[in-house]
């Protein structure tokens, strides 16, 4: 089973183009390349540090996986870009206020595609914790700031 979940609200699915080697989960958090295709965050070129990838990851973060596309499949990816979705998720370990800023965790110098963890600055943020969790609560649920997504809380989502 997925770590990350869907619990409730609004659900806006798009389709985005996928390369025939990309391998895409449903629950990944996804971003679209220069060449306007979907891949998991993990696939995410590292930048500097982690809060420069983060922000760089938030400008072109579309939203949450809703079909997979196995090694090999060209076929188009639907992603819920909605700003009204609640979903949960594992997170490093944290207390989440309402609002709580968050954005994929770290692995190993690459981003994670199903886990999330608080972040310093908004910017960087690609969602939101929609509801308070006890001190170190490994789980959040929260709702995402999508860059494709002009309601959203994501400072990079605009028309045209």
């Amino acid at each position: 089973m997925p770590s990350l979940t869907f619990r409730s609200g609004q659900i806006e699915l798009r389709k985005f183009r996928v390369a025939s080697d990309t391998i895409i989960e449903v629950g990944d958090l996804i971003y679209i390349d220069n060449s306007n295709q979907a891949k998991p965050a993990s696939d995410f070129s590292w930048n500097t540090n982690l809060p420069t990838t983060q922000a760089d990851f938030s400008a072109v973060f579309a939203g949450i996986a809703y079909s997979r596309s196995a090694d090999g499949d060209t076929n188009p990816v639907s992603v819920n870009v909605s700003p009204n979705s609640v979903y949960e998720a594992d997170a490093t370990s944290a207390t989440f206020e309402v609002g709580t800023p968050l954005a994929p965790a770290e692995g190993s110098s690459t981003l994670t595609t199903q886990q999330l963890e608080t972040v310093a600055d908004p910017l960087n943020a690609i969602a939101r914790a929609a509801e308070y969790h006890e001190q170190s609560s490994s789980r959040v649920r929260f709702t995402i700031a999508s860059a494709f997504h002009t309601a959203s809380a994501n400072i990079n989502a605009s028309l045209g």
